[in-house]
């Protein structure tokens, strides 16, 4: 999961999927990378937090990083939340492999539309809610394909 920061729509995305993973007993790793080196190591936004463990999915635990081309090997999907952080992302991208592998995570929930996930950083509580609701949706549709 990448966005811009990694503080806000990433980890969440992250932490959302981390539950549906552990709560279907896969064994897959789920991570969360920024294209921007802004907030390394910090934990996500207090908002995201607050908005991530009202609804019972507390992400607190985790740490930004950026993303590096070593991703590409780790993971074998990439989802980016934006077509700017896309674009940063393919730019790391060695072969026509690792650009197969990067997608808008809306996509998934709005095939083919390339949909991006609205930054809350600068909005208010509703924006947050909205971010959560968008990356729920996208996480339940990966959960459905991951278990089959």
């Amino acid at each position: 999961m990448v966005c811009l920061g990694n503080i806000c729509r990433s980890p969440l995305a992250d932490g959302l999927l981390r539950k549906k993973v552990a709560e279907a007993g896969l064994d897959i790793e789920v991570d969360s990378a920024g294209t921007a080196a802004y907030h390394i190591g910090d934990p996500p936004d207090v908002r995201m937090r607050a908005t991530a463990k009202s609804k019972d999915c507390p992400i607190d635990d985790l740490r930004a990083r950026q993303f590096v081309v070593e991703d590409y090997d780790r993971f074998d999907r990439i989802y980016v939340m934006d077509e700017s952080n896309k674009n940063n992302v393919l730019s790391l991208a060695r072969t026509a492999e690792d650009e197969a592998k990067v997608e808008m995570i809306l996509n998934l929930s709005h095939p083919s539309m390339d949909l991006e996930v609205p930054d809350p950083y600068f909005g208010g509580e509703e924006g947050f809610l909205e971010v959560y609701q968008l990356l729920d949706e996208a996480t339940d549709i990966l959960m459905n394909d991951l278990k089959n």
